[in-house]
């Protein structure tokens, strides 16, 4: 009777260590199977980048890029998610690219920057990685061809434009084009090595500070708010200086070994930055995509309104517009905007040719594929 218990007891145990190992043994077998479709993959990818060179063609498409991460995320039925597989293909591109050519990017530094994670996002962990010390560095590597693309700011949904950004592309109207946007969603946290109360001292970049200017009111009184040149500078004076806290990433913390003692401090919910890609030409037409251009007018009445009957008349989506002064003339400005459409759709090339007519000057910025959002 004791032997019959212990049988029976064992016999599930052993049932389910063989279903285990049998599942386990699937997982490898598919395992390969991926391998394999990768390696095969990427060959391909390297004859296109042969392709390419032969007819003096860019390796980075954003259009293209966009095309695969639609395809396969329209194809998708689960159980990974969205997220999870952009991440996947995301580095299978950056793999693929790096096998036709190693590109640089130029970001605004230091490492774990929100430049830089937002650099990592359109680009993966297969390029090389210029930190720069200002944007007008970016600018100036990508003009110089020392950097391939450039990753730049051009505006927050809390603190509005980067003035620097739209400063520069007023300097070299005709030496860069935007190529691809990043929208990433920016996620604050209060990063340091002591407990909250005992913070004496917070520091961040001014707009990470005023991004989370109500939370560090209420929740950190006792502590006075120091602006330093990056989210990331604000993480290493965590490990050098006591009683001090930052405001910085995720990624930061994991970097330097920082505890994270409160999440998600932004004020706003929805919080985001966007980035503009700058190279040495635009993208190619997706059917889903939007053009940036910049314009001068006269100092007239009802100027602007004939331009942006303009817009109205050809049932253009307008998706962003800023009014910057104008540094070489007194009382004058330049408008930014960026609207619905490829500059190759027809609407869009006679909206254009009115617009010329219209103003003092245009010049288009790019056209580039409407970039989703992206976390942090």
């Amino acid at each position: 009777m004791a032997r019959s218990k212990l049988d029976s007891g064992s016999a599930p145990a052993d049932k389910g260590a063989g279903n285990l190992s049998a599942l386990r043994g699937q997982i490898d077998k598919l395992d390969l199977q991926i391998l394999d479709a990768l390696n095969k993959r990427a060959a391909i990818a390297a004859q296109i980048g042969k392709v390419k060179a032969d007819a003096g063609g860019e390796v980075f498409s954003a259009a293209r890029e966009e095309e695969v991460m639609n395809n396969v995320l329209g194809a998708n039925a689960g159980p990974l998610d969205a997220v999870t597989l952009r991440a996947i293909f995301r580095e299978l591109i950056s793999g693929s690219r790096s096998i036709q050519k190693l590109q640089k990017i130029a970001y605004l530094g230091p490492e774990y920057s929100y430049s830089h994670l937002a650099a990592i996002q359109r680009f993966g962990a297969a390029s090389v990685y210029n930190r720069t010390a200002n944007i007008a560095a970016v600018f100036e590597e990508v003009i110089r061809r020392n950097a391939d693309y450039g990753v730049v700011p051009l505006e927050n949904s809390t603190d509005g434009r980067i003035a620097d950004t739209l400063d520069l592309f007023v300097r070299f109207p005709d030496q860069v084009r935007i190529c691809s946007e990043i929208r990433l969603r920016v996620r604050h946290h209060l990063l340091a090595n002591c407990k909250q109360a005992e913070v004496r001292r917070v520091y961040s970049k001014a707009q990470a500070l005023s991004q989370c200017r109500n939370w560090l009111s209420k929740n950190m009184p006792q502590a006075s708010l120091h602006e330093v040149a990056s989210t990331a500078d604000a993480a290493k004076l965590v490990l050098s200086e006591p009683h001090v806290a930052a405001v910085a990433s995720r990624e930061a913390s994991v970097r330097y070994g920082i505890n994270i003692l409160a999440h998600n401090i932004e004020d706003s919910p929805f919080n985001e930055t966007r980035f503009a890609v700058i190279g040495p030409s635009d993208s190619a037409r997706t059917g889903t995509d939007k053009t940036a251009l910049m314009f001068q007018i006269g100092h007239t009445p009802g100027a602007l309104a004939d331009v942006l009957g303009v817009f109205k008349s050809n049932k253009i989506n307008l998706t962003w517009i800023e009014s910057f002064p104008y540094r070489e003339a007194k009382g004058q400005y330049v408008f930014f905007v960026d609207f619905e459409g490829h500059r190759e759709d027809a609407k869009i090339k006679k909206a254009l040719a009115a617009l010329e007519a219209t103003c003092d000057t245009v010049t288009v910025l790019g056209s580039f594929p409407m970039a989703a959002l992206t976390d942090d």
